[in-house]
């Protein structure tokens, strides 16, 4: 997962975000996460997922699911 800024709104639950090193993509807020992406604004930070086979695009991942992820990472390392 890697923080991203949001730029844009291209349309609902669809954003353009930036990466820390200058990369844009196109950051999709899932369905589950629905509620949460009518909160996200422009200059918001947010983490997201990335495909390693397309990183033009990317998933808003909220907390709660951040911290779940890294926690299986981090069993599957034991």
């Amino acid at each position: 997962m890697l923080d991203a800024q949001v730029l844009s709104v291209i349309k609902d639950n669809v954003f353009r975000a930036q990466l820390a090193n200058g990369h844009e993509l196109v950051a999709y807020a899932g369905r589950s996460s629905g509620v949460a992406a009518a909160g996200v604004r422009i200059g918001d930070r947010v983490s997201v997922a990335l495909s390693p086979y397309d990183m033009s695009q990317g998933r808003i991942v909220l907390e709660d699911e951040a911290e779940h992820e890294s926690a299986q990472l981090s069993q599957t390392d034991l």
